[in-house]
């Protein structure tokens, strides 16, 4: 089962495909789009060539477990996916991720300049990581 992990932007959504049995997060890459109609366009088209099963999407709640307007931006973004597709979209809770994917650029060697152009990817890695290990846990 191949299972797309995202981590949306307003200007850069970070992908990570599973490997076919579900157990790694890989494949990390990302879309500059700052259009969000032409944003979901791509990604429908990204899942149906991909043949994508599941999809998590990072949902960013406040800090004290709250949903702000980027959280919710994301759950229509979750809806419309599901819509489209047919493909379940899974809400993930993705709180410190940006952070925990700045520090492993950071740890890699990359210059703080560099981190923009891939940390939306390690982001959606570490989503779908997570996600991927809390379902074989399950």
């Amino acid at each position: 089962m191949r299972i797309l992990g995202i981590d949306y932007g307003d200007a850069r959504t970070g992908l990570s495909v599973s490997d076919p049995t579900g157990f790694l997060a890989g494949s990390p890459s990302v879309i500059s789009e700052w259009n969000r109609e032409k944003l979901v366009d791509k990604l429908v088209s990204f899942i149906e060539k991909e043949k994508i099963e599941e999809i998590v999407l990072g949902h960013p709640k406040n800090m004290d477990g709250t949903v702000g307007e980027r959280a919710r931006k994301c759950e229509e973004l979750a809806a419309e996916l599901e819509e489209r597709t047919g493909v379940p979209v899974v809400l993930w809770d993705e709180r410190r991720t940006t952070v925990a994917a700045h520090d492993i650029l950071h740890q890699a060697g990359k210059k703080s300049k560099q981190h923009r152009k891939n940390v939306d990817a390690v982001a959606a890695t570490l989503i779908l990581q997570g996600y991927l290990d809390f379902k074989r846990r399950g």
